[in-house]
């Protein structure tokens, strides 16, 4: 088994619920069976709104996920000479991955895994939380795979297919 740790960006414009919930899913989930970090996931937005959703951080809890630490920041904090080198960018909604992004370090692959926005959602408190446990269930199912890659399909050309691929299953419902 590689001991490789692929380091993830997962990018919306707001940075405030999609991108959160995929960043605390793939952190949680992204350990080996022998517990190595196999996958390290950071979230970011084209134009932060400042805070976490509290529907996403209040699902989240529920799922039992930890919260401590989730903030809504900007993609310019990892484009830094600083910043972690990304083996994968991954757009969550459909107006970030039509932005113009920084240029990565390393030239990380890129991907689409369109999901609507749960925070769009009007309604009730339990019509909102719904919405949110419909885009974490997408997005969880979305990482599972990911997750289960071999790492020969985690090579730059190899991984671009896939990602794009585990992004086409919007049209089935996942």
């Amino acid at each position: 088994m590689s001991e490789k740790t692929y380091n993830v960006l997962f990018l919306c414009t707001g940075n405030s619920a999609r991108s959160v919930l995929a960043e605390t899913i793939l952190n949680h989930v992204g350990r080996s069976s022998d517990g190595h970090i196999r996958f390290k996931a950071y979230s970011a937005g084209s134009h932060p709104n400042g805070q976490v959703n509290p529907y996403a951080i209040k699902y989240l809890q529920q799922q039992g996920l930890p919260t401590e630490g989730l903030r809504s920041k900007s993609w310019d904090e990892f484009a830094g000479p600083d910043a972690p080198h990304f083996d994968f960018i991954i757009t969550v909604c459909d107006n970030a991955a039509g932005e113009v992004c920084p240029v990565w370090p390393g030239k990380p692959t890129s991907g689409h895994w369109g999901i609507e926005d749960p925070a769009a959602v009007e309604g009730t408190d339990a019509e909102k939380l719904a919405a949110f446990a419909h885009a974490f269930t997408l997005m969880n199912r979305r990482i599972s795979l990911l997750v289960n890659l071999p790492d020969a399909k985690l090579q730059a050309q190899a991984i671009k297919q896939e990602l794009n691929q585990i992004g086409a299953l919007r049209e089935q419902g996942l």
